[in-house]
């Protein structure tokens, strides 16, 4: 006879008790688990991204087991391949998962009949999104931001924002520190034996650093990681949220994407904790905000437009962009330009960089080079511990390459030698010198920013905001000059000699 139990299929990025899980009690449901042979055979992954999303789904297996629920934990060839295996083995009907948070995945479970709910995992559902973009002209991510903030009362003062002001960018844009201070610690939580189990079923043809106990794999470790940002991280993270300095990975940054992106922690938990701390503590409103605006504005748009976009919206390449991702960035190459260096140092040791290590010197060389914005999509996916689709696709084909056009941002974020110069301290003692475009000794950001302009000159005349841009290369005495450079600093990067 078939099982009148009800089975729930969690996915390895909702490891929570909430979603299809939400009111269930051990005895109301059999729990699914599948690991896909596929999935982690689909990508070079960085060791730490794929150890993190294992062990997180075999640690939460194990939890749910000690509270007393059946678990179904299985590795199969492919998802659909262990539902079936699952099917056959217990004799289920009805299976029911939460919304899954990629395109193919909710397509695929409404292939195989799986029941699904209301993903509930962000401050907003896309749904909501779509009828909130539907009323409008034209939308930005500020104006979703003020919506979310009014809607979910986040920072507020009665109708109007704390302080007075929706927005302290301005206030958190300082150049890097030069006096040696000290950053906010983290833990580094033990490896234990389902770690250490996970790390010997890994592939050994990964890259990047093994496990340290960075990235917590529980949400008894997300809640201790949560706490300490909000008690020493908070404070200090608004003034040089921007800033990039070799010898620190993280700054004051939260590190808390991770936890967020595989469930571990609720963005709203987390904006609570630090309105808490704001209002207790009197704490700095640009830092506040800063962090608020990551998590409520620019994490739940990416989502909701990733929704919104797709699925037409991996193979956008409004630049024509062919290039191959550089050796640099896949570890078969090193590089002399210290900026790279430094950042992929940062990705190899911890399967992470912060948002403008990834936007201004990872997206930017891309950018200007002309790299394939699929493949600098999937690169990124596999190598960040907190890469998703749904991160990825919004945040570098349109914010970081522009290959939507214009969709996601106003201008392409292109820049030369200067910008990295000014908020990082990778230029000092680089045999490049970012003040030069042409030469030998010319940064190769700032001689590809100028050609990347002329180059894209038909695309970018029109967009008002880079009239500037092209009017100056226009300008320009040694255009000629700058783009047989390029010539060369392309080569040199594809063959990974730069």
């Amino acid at each position: 006879m078939p099982s009148e139990l009800p089975t729930v299929w969690v996915l390895g990025d909702q490891l929570n008790r909430q979603g299809a899980l939400a009111g269930m009690q051990p005895g109301d449901c059999r729990v699914l688990m599948v690991e896909s042979d596929l999935k982690l055979g689909s990508k070079r992954w960085h060791r730490q991204r794929a150890h993190l999303v294992i062990s997180a789904m075999r640690h939460f297996a194990a939890e749910l087991r000690a509270d007393g629920f059946e678990v179904d934990e299985r590795t199969a060839p492919t998802l659909p391949a262990g539902l079936a295996a699952h099917r056959n083995d217990f004799d289920v009907e009805r299976v029911i998962a939460m919304e899954p948070m990629s395109w193919d995945g909710k397509a695929m479970l409404e292939r195989h009949g799986v029941e699904t709910i209301r993903n509930d995992q962000f401050f907003c559902h896309y749904d909501e999104f779509a009828e909130w973009q539907a009323s409008r002209k034209s939308f930005k991510m500020e104006d979703f931001y003020r919506w979310q903030r009014t809607e979910h009362h986040v920072l507020m003062d009665g109708d109007q924002p704390l302080g007075g002001q929706w927005n302290f960018d301005h206030d958190n844009r300082e150049k890097p520190p030069k006096d040696g201070r000290a950053w906010p610690e983290i833990t580094r939580f033990e490896l234990d034996d389902i770690d250490q189990a996970v790390l010997a079923d890994l592939p050994s043809d990964l890259w990047g650093s093994d496990p340290d106990g960075t990235w917590p794999v529980t949400r008894e470790q997300a809640l201790i990681r949560l706490d300490e940002f909000v008690l020493t991280g908070l404070e200090p993270f608004g003034p040089h949220e921007d800033a990039m300095l070799a010898a620190e990975w993280k700054m004051a940054h939260s590190v808390l994407s991770t936890s967020m992106n595989i469930g571990l922690l609720h963005p709203a938990e987390v904006v609570d904790a630090v309105e808490r701390a704001c209002r207790d503590r009197n704490l700095p409103l640009n830092s506040v905000e800063g962090f608020v605006r990551q998590v409520i504005g620019w994490r739940e748009y990416v989502w909701c437009v990733y929704w919104l976009w797709m699925p037409d919206y991996r193979s956008r390449n409004a630049l024509q962009a062919d290039r191959p991702v550089p050796p640099v960035f896949t570890g078969a190459a090193e590089t002399e330009m210290k900026c790279v260096a430094n950042t992929m140092r940062h990705v190899h040791d911890h399967g992470y960089a912060h948002h403008i290590e990834r936007l201004m010197v990872l997206g930017n060389l891309a950018l200007t080079a002309g790299v394939d914005p699929w493949a600098m999509t999937d690169w990124m996916w596999a190598n960040f511990v907190d890469g998703a689709e749904w991160v990825m696709l919004p945040n570098v084909i349109g914010m970081a390459l522009y290959a939507d056009g214009g969709m996601m941002a106003t201008k392409p974020y292109a820049s030369g030698g200067a910008y990295i110069n000014k908020m990082s301290d990778s230029c000092k003692g680089c045999r490049f010198d970012p003040k030069k475009r042409t030469g030998n000794d010319a940064c190769p950001f700032t001689t590809l920013y100028w050609d990347f302009i002329a180059r894209n000159e038909k695309h970018l005349v029109g967009n008002h905001r880079m009239a500037r841009q092209v009017a100056g290369m226009r300008r320009l005495s040694d255009l000629e000059a700058v783009r047989e450079r390029a010539v060369d600093v392309l080569a040199a990067l594809d063959a990974g000699t730069l």
